[in-house]
């Protein structure tokens, strides 16, 4: 059963990318366009542009979002993603009261720790970074295979 688990890792990771990276994206989406429900607290509307740290967050959540959601740069935008929700949980939350459950903190701390997590593993399966690594490759192999061999 282990053997069929580790076979499956790679696309069970893809998945929890794509809707972590869904997930992540909606919030940014609500927060700069007033969709799906809008930001929070805002009875629907967006945040105000260039206001700090909520303009600013919602930008990486909607950029660092889809591209975790497409599996591109993933590490890179997962990194950025999780520190943003650290900075979200310490500087927004924290100061209310210590448990996420008594601060409203829980989704910026799960958010935090779910990218972290991406940092580690990658896409997985799926992933443009896999598909972009598999062309740039095969291109190089067949440029030097096309190469004159000399002695």
């Amino acid at each position: 059963m282990t053997g069929h688990l580790n076979s499956a890792q790679p696309y069970a990771i893809a998945l929890f990318r794509i809707v972590v990276g869904l997930l992540f994206a909606a919030h940014g989406a609500a927060s700069l366009f007033g969709v799906l429900g809008g930001a929070v607290g805002t009875d629907g509307g967006t945040v105000d542009a260039g206001t700090w740290p909520g303009w600013y967050a919602a930008v990486i959540q909607l950029v660092a979002g889809a591209l975790v959601l497409l599996g591109l740069g993933t590490r890179a935008a997962a990194f950025i993603a999780s520190g943003s929700m650290a900075y979200a949980y310490f500087d927004v939350h924290q100061s209310a009261a210590l448990w996420p459950i008594q601060n409203g903190g829980e989704l910026s701390a799960l958010f935090c720790w779910t990218m972290l997590l991406l940092v580690f593993t990658g896409s997985g399966a799926l992933g443009l970074d896999r598909l972009l690594a598999t062309r740039t490759s095969s291109a190089a192999e067949d440029q030097r295979a096309s190469e004159p061999v000399t002695a």
